[in-house]
């Protein structure tokens, strides 16, 4: 197993549910904790605790952020006008490799990392290999064609378990989408519960 693999199981086992919605995560098994200590009766979570861990959970469905990264992109959403929390879950969403994984062209978050940052995509007829690099709307993502064949490509676009949300238009035989629109929360189709408000809750006191 590979260390992203690996850890993307481990970020699902940490939390204790299936944050993407993949039929392969171990939660589908068994609910508990990786380790031997896994198994113990969990306390109740304390207001710090469940402001943590709503933060982790954000952090990790987007391929485990770095704590760096993720501070910098709330402090950005912070600084801009209206709902902090919406604009977190706007300026997340724009990242190259959400639109990516959005529109199906990889079957994970972490995938789309490394095929963004392996050069395989542009924005607009030019190419990018900077995962964190934020789209805007009207822009156009596409997969190179030297990249269209590849077999992690064509097996995510038959991939059943997740649609192409509706601010993002995909054309799966050309392999190009469109980013139509920034998504507010209620918009991005998350497997699991996520509480930005939550987020703000814990900057705001950490």
């Amino acid at each position: 197993m590979t260390k992203r693999t690996s850890a993307k199981y481990k970020i699902d086992r940490r939390m204790g549910e299936n944050i993407w919605g993949r039929a392969k995560s171990p939660v589908n098994r068994r609910e508990y904790g990786p380790g031997q200590h896994g198994q113990r009766r969990k306390g109740k979570l304390s207001d710090f605790g469940l402001q943590l861990r709503a933060k982790q959970k954000l952090k990790g469905y987007y391929g485990d952020l770095t704590e760096k990264q993720f501070k910098r992109i709330f402090a950005e959403a912070a600084r801009v006008k209206g709902d902090t929390g919406e604009n977190l879950i706007g300026l997340l969403e724009r990242r190259l490799d959400a639109v990516v994984y959005r529109a199906k062209f990889v079957p994970t978050i972490f995938a789309a990392r490394q095929f963004v940052n392996h050069g395989h995509v542009t924005v607009n007829g030019k190419k990018v290999n900077i995962a964190s690099y934020r789209v805007k709307e009207g822009d156009v993502i596409a997969v190179r064609d030297k990249s269209k064949q590849l077999a992690l490509v064509l097996e995510a676009t038959q991939m059943a378990e997740r649609d192409v949300p509706d601010y993002v238009e995909a054309d799966h035989s050309k392999l190009t989408a469109t980013f139509v629109r920034t998504p507010g929360l209620t918009d991005v189709p998350y497997a699991a519960v996520m509480e930005p408000n939550l987020v703000i809750e814990y900057y705001a006191q950490n």
